[in-house]
């Protein structure tokens, strides 16, 4: 049984967040949870509090036995931008752009095969 959890419109850049998610595609959810404890990226704190309500819905609602779980599908797909204006000189402007994404964790009790791309 597969269990999820989404974020949406994360204020993170997507590309940089597909670093992390790579690391932790199936692996054990107590594992999942301490490599991203020990990580320095930024995006290693949003999917830590994703992964931790994907767990929970899937103790609270489903009754699952959190010590099976493992990380059968995690990805990050591309959300809007966010475009800002800076000034620049003799009144013209630049284009910030503030990326965003969508996280999706899916933990399941029986383990699945990883696929590391």
């Amino acid at each position: 049984m597969e269990v999820a959890a989404y974020l949406n419109y994360a204020r993170l850049s997507p590309q940089k967040c597909r670093l992390v998610v790579n690391q932790i595609r199936g692996m054990s959810v107590a594992n999942a949870l301490n490599l991203l404890e020990v990580s320095i990226k930024k995006a290693a704190k949003i999917i830590k509090k994703v992964l931790k309500s994907a767990i929970a819905n899937a103790e609270q609602n489903n009754g699952l036995d959190v010590d099976e779980l493992y990380v059968s599908t995690i990805y990050v797909n591309q959300g809007s931008t966010y475009k800002r204006m800076s000034p620049r000189a003799k009144g013209r402007g630049n284009r910030i752009l503030k990326p965003t994404c969508h996280i999706a964790v899916k933990v399941s009790s029986e383990r699945v095969k990883a696929d590391k791309s």
